[in-house]
């Protein structure tokens, strides 16, 4: 089998075999495919596409390049989620707790943040002493003695993803709906999980700019799960400003532990969180009906079992659980800046994307994976799409180390006012799945 004839048929638009892709994804691993080569069919498929068979096997192969972890032991159905992510998406560690808190055990690998996006690691590593890169035996351990277990990816899941993304990084074919699937449906796979709730970014401070482009990527990657017989089923939600009034690490733990709390309950992000959460139960044999499904989230909440089972989970991996009731034993920052309304109006818009950067400027996020984070400094977003504000009014504060020089007109700049009240904007967009 020769890269060349791979290459040339999908630059005419022919598929690809299961064999011809296990052959190229196995090459690209090892290093025995030269990188140029599987550039070039990167772009080919970026330009002539896959169909559902083909990104089915490219997803496969993936994900037997490493290790696929074995959850059998776990009693239960074992229901995993996957968000697109965006600024303040905080949703894992709300849901996570209330999910195995009403029974159904909840694996998940999460990711560190780049750019203006954060990583669910980064917020679970705020806590102190907490362990956020887990063995397989202690993952396996906090699923069975709490129902809930978080890590770092490893590097012995999907490494053929890793070597492949470096590449589509470089030449321009990130955006491949094909490759993006099997990025994300790979790694999936090799967790273990038995069904999957995945949520859908669309909106300016998405990655999917446009409900067209968010609904293609959740169908792709729908069809993919379907087809390896995985119960899977897609929310695209809404994503035009940050989610939630926490962008920093350590703030994200806080405005997470408050939702737990039971405050905050009318606000998206718990809205969206709790939604979430129902799927994952539905799909995990806990309820009978979505209504169903959401008087056990709410209930959980009421009770104070979900966010017992973070303390657990906490505790039981190496964390302060004391610094969820006490968040002075979090990380913090010295200088504290306010910045206030310079007029009056109605909040139309939000740039999501530009309070992340500002937030990664401050020491939030990474601009390369080689950054040292700051867990303790972000934004405390008070403003709110929608809301009627008066001049000198509270619009946000920063949390920054002392050198750092906080500019307040570069956090007005992600603000656009208008005179009339915008009319209201639903977090959800559509549903997608089984």
């Amino acid at each position: 089998m020769r890269m060349y004839d791979l290459i040339y048929g999908k630059k005419l638009g022919g598929a690809l075999s299961p064999e011809q892709i296990a052959f190229w994804v196995k090459g690209a691993a090892e290093g025995t495919i030269p990188d140029e080569q599987s550039a070039a069919l990167l772009m080919a498929i970026c330009w002539r596409g896959m169909s559902t068979e083909e990104t089915l096997a490219l997803t496969l192969a993936m994900r037997d390049s490493g290790k696929r972890l074995d959850l059998s032991s776990v009693p239960g159905i074992k229901v995993d989620k996957h968000s697109t992510g965006g600024v303040g998406d905080k949703t894992t560690l709300i849901l996570g707790p209330i999910v195995a808190a009403c029974g159904v055990p909840c694996p998940m690998f999460s990711g560190r943040g780049l750019g203006h996006t954060g990583g669910t690691v980064d917020k679970f590593a705020a806590i102190p002493g907490l362990k956020v890169e887990l063995s397989e035996a202690e993952f396996l351990r906090s699923l069975r003695e709490t129902r809930f277990a978080n890590s770092a990816q490893t590097a012995d899941i999907a490494p053929a993803d890793k070597k492949l993304y470096a590449l589509r990084d470089v030449t321009a074919t990130v955006e491949s709906i094909p490759l993006i699937t099997a990025s994300i449906m790979s790694k999936k796979l090799a967790g273990g999980a038995d069904a999957l709730v995945l949520d859908v970014k669309c909106g300016p401070s998405a990655f999917m700019k446009t409900p067209d482009e968010a609904r293609t990527l959740a169908q792709s990657m729908v069809d993919v799960g379907i087809a390896h017989g995985m119960q899977i089923r897609a929310l695209i939600t809404r994503m035009d400003a940050p989610l939630g009034w926490a962008i920093g690490n350590a703030l994200e733990i806080m405005e997470s532990v408050e939702i737990l709390r039971g405050e905050h309950a009318d606000s998206e992000l718990a809205q969206m969180s709790f939604r979430l959460a129902a799927e994952m139960l539905l799909m995990g044999g806990a309820a009978k009906d979505l209504e169903g499904a959401l008087e056990r989230v709410r209930a959980s909440i009421q009770d104070g079992s979900a966010l017992a089972t973070l303390r657990r989970f906490v505790d039981l991996n190496g964390g302060d659980a004391r610094a969820l009731d006490d968040f002075s034993r979090l990380p913090h920052a010295e200088q504290v800046v306010e910045v206030r309304a310079d007029q009056d109006g109605f909040i139309a818009d939000m740039d999501g994307r530009a309070l992340g950067l500002l937030a990664m400027d401050l020491g939030a996020g990474r601009r390369d994976r080689h950054d040292v984070l700051d867990l303790g400094v972000g934004i405390r977003v008070h403003a709110q799409i929608g809301l009627r504000i008066t001049r000198n009014q509270p619009l946000y504060t920063v949390y920054a180390k002392p050198e750092t020089r906080v500019v307040p007109a570069d956090y007005l700049q992600t603000l656009r006012l208008v005179q009339q009240a915008p009319p209201t904007r639903p977090w959800l967009l559509e549903t997608i799945g089984c």
